[in-house]
């Protein structure tokens, strides 16, 4: 069988998360955001404050792990916007939100659109560390998400036409044969598509293959047009 040369991934985001997380901090009292910033570095966490949220979206490096503090009552743009700006922006940087009072339809709004918590002023520090703590955890874990999802597209990508057909069908369950006839060749063939499938996804079992064709969103179980006459295909 043909060596099937397989190009290096490119580096990618594998780095984004390797400099500490920061805690971003808008809020237009200046008491306010002083005080929180200070108890948050007081704790180890690196922090950046504004006292607007333009002055914000013109710093945020969205390559860097972190969340961000946010305040609801402000002048311009409010938190509830900038939470939708960032939203349509793609920014994924989870949100905490900071109020000077308990506002039931506001606060449910806030986490409908995402938030990740909705504190009320004067916030207790071990509230405050809890909620940041989670907010960054969770960012962590989706930007790896994001990663591997983006290099299994990657290889996904390198797949020809028919190598991709056959991946489809593959994780399905269907055997060899089976996708032979269904794409009008012989199973010999199929062999060896299959076998380039899994060399350029980089798959070391079936099943990681199946789990990788999840992350694509690719069905796994045959539709009725290609459940092949007598029954169910199984794995081989």
């Amino acid at each position: 069988m043909d060596h099937v040369p397989v190009p290096a991934e490119r580096p990618g985001d594998d780095h984004a998360g390797s400099s500490a997380p920061v805690v971003y901090i808008v809020d237009d009292e200046p008491l306010s955001l002083r005080g929180v910033g200070r108890l948050l570095q007081s704790a180890g966490w690196t922090t950046r404050m504004f006292d607007t949220p333009l002055a914000f979206l013109q710093a945020v490096n969205a390559d860097l792990a972190g969340c961000l503090l946010l305040d609801v009552q402000m002048p311009g743009l409010t938190g509830l916007e900038l939470q939708e700006r960032l939203a349509a922006s793609g920014c994924h940087l989870p949100i905490i939100f900071l109020s000077g009072h308990s506002d039931i339809p506001t606060s449910v709004r806030a986490m409908k659109a995402g938030a990740v918590d909705f504190l009320v002023k004067p916030v207790r520090e071990g509230e405050l560390f809890s909620a940041v703590e989670r907010a960054i955890g969770l960012d962590v874990r989706e930007r790896r998400e994001r990663m591997e999802l983006a290099k299994i597209e990657q290889r996904a990508g390198r797949l020809t036409p028919r190598e991709y057909e056959v991946f489809s069908l593959v994780v399905t369950g269907l055997l060899n044969k089976q996708i032979a006839g269904l794409l009008g060749t012989v199973e010999k063939t199929i062999k060896v598509h299959r076998s380039r499938v899994m060399t350029k996804m980089r798959a070391q079992s079936l099943a990681e293959l199946v789990r990788m064709a999840g992350k694509l969103g690719m069905p796994l179980q045959p539709t009725s047009e290609l459940k092949p006459p007598g029954g169910d295909g199984k794995r081989d």
